[in-house]
C-alpha cells in the first residue's frame, strides 16, 4: 500500500505541472486585465503603468509562469487585485465557509441515500421505489438557482422562518452557541437545496448498483443456502454495490471545498465559489489561478482516495 501511494503521488507531480501550465495559459489568454477593471478610473496613465508593473504583468509570459510557480511552492500566491490582500489570506477563509456548508450536506445526503437506495432496489417497483424515483428525477432536473429562489420566496420572504441570505445576521455580535445557532439558521435553505440535489443522484446510483448486484448468480446461491435476506443484502450484496458509490464519493471530495458558484451567489453565501466568480468578473489573475490550482489538487486527491477505497471495500482489488 505504501509503495502504491508513493507511486501515485509521484505520478501526480507531472500531472500538476501540466495542469498548472494549462491554468496559467488559459487565464492569461482571457480578454481583459485586472488593471483598468479594479482601479480608480481617474488614475493617470503613469499610475496605471506602475500598477501594471507592480503586478508583474509587464514581464514575458514564461517569466510570469516561473515566478508564479516559485511563489506558489512557498505558499505565496501573490496579491489579489480585487480585494487588495494576499491571496493566501483570502482563500482559506472562504474555503472554510464552503466546507462548513458542503460537509453538512454530504453527511446528510450519504446517510440518507444509502439505506433509501437499498430499500428501493430490494423493493423494486413498489410505492417506495416509485416515490423515490420521482423524487430523484425532480431533484436532478430542478435547477438549483430556481429551487433556491423558491425557498427564499416562501420560507424567508413570505413566512419569515429563515434569513434571506448571508452567513450570519448583519450587525450582530453573537458569540459561542448563539453564533453557531445563528449560522445554522442561515445554512438551512442553501443546505436544503444542495442536499436534495445530492440525495437525488446518490439514491439513483445506490439503487442502480444494488439492482445489478442482487441479480448476480452468487446472490441466488447465497439465498439457496438458507441465509437470511438481511445477511444476503447487507453482507454480500451491499459491499460489492459500494464500488460505484466509492467512485462518486471520491469526486465529492473537491466539491466539499470548491463550493457551489450559482447557489452561493443566490444565497449570498461567502464561499469560495462566489469569490471565484468575482475574481473571474474582475480578472483577478492571482486569485483565479490559486482557486483553480486548489480544485485541481483536490480532484487528484479525490481520485486517490477513491482508489484506496476500492481496496478497503473489496479485498479482491489489489492496489499493487
Amino acid at each position: 500500500m505504501l509503495r502504491y501511494l508513493a507511486r501515485r503521488i509521484l505520478h501526480m507531480i507531472p500531472v500538476m505541472i501540466i495542469i498548472s501550465i494549462c491554468i496559467f495559459t488559459i487565464i492569461k489568454l482571457t480578454p481583459g486585465s485586472p488593471v483598468g477593471l479594479n482601479l480608480d478610473p481617474e488614475m493617470t496613465a503613469e499610475q496605471r503603468q506602475a500598477e501594471y508593473e507592480r503586478l508583474g504583468l509587464h514581464l514575458p509570459l514564461p517569466v510570469q509562469y516561473v515566478n508564479w510557480v516559485g511563489r506558489s511552492l512557498n505558499g505565496d500566491f501573490g496579491p489579489s487585485s480585487l480585494y487588495n490582500r494576499p491571496v493566501s489570506e483570502i482563500v482559506p477563509k472562504y474555503v472554510w465557509n464552503s466546507f462548513k456548508l458542503n460537509v453538512l450536506v454530504f453527511i446528510f445526503a450519504f446517510l440518507l441515500s444509502v439505506p433509501i437506495g437499498i430499500i428501493c432496489a430490494v423493493k423494486q417497483y413498489s410505492f417506495t421505489d416509485n416515490f423515490w424515483t420521482v423524487f430523484s428525477l425532480f431533484g436532478i432536473s430542478m435547477p438549483s438557482f430556481f429551487f433556491g429562489l423558491l425557498l427564499i420566496y416562501f420560507f424567508a420572504a413570505k413566512l419569515g422562518w429563515f434569513p434571506i441570505s448571508g452567513m450570519m445576521t448583519a450587525g450582530s455580535n453573537l458569540t459561542g452557541m448563539a453564533n453557531v445557532l445563528d449560522q445554522l439558521r442561515h445554512m438551512i435553505l442553501p443546505a436544503t437545496v444542495l442536499t436534495i440535489g445530492s440525495l437525488a443522484s446518490l439514491v439513483r446510483y445506490t439503487r442502480t448498483s444494488m439492482l445489478d448486484i442482487i441479480k448476480q448468480d452468487y446472490i441466488r446461491t447465497a439465498r439457496s443456502k438458507g441465509l437470511t435476506e438481511k445477511v444476503v443484502i447487507y453482507r454480500h450484496a451491499f459491499r460489492n454495490a459500494m464500488l460505484p458509490i466509492v467512485t462518486l464519493i471520491g469526486f465529492w471530495v473537491p466539491q466539499l471545498f470548491s463550493g457551489a458558484v450559482i447557489l452561493e451567489t443566490v444565497f449570498n453565501w461567502p464561499g469560495i465559489g462566489q469569490i471565484m466568480l468575482n475574481a473571474i468578473n474582475f480578472r483577478d489573475y492571482n486569485l483565479m489561478m490559486a482557486t483553480l490550482l486548489l480544485f485541481a489538487v483536490l480532484t487528484l486527491l479525490g481520485n486517490l482516495l477513491a482508489d484506496i477505497g476500492y481496496a478497503v471495500v473489496d479485498p479482491r482489488i489489489k492496489v499493487e
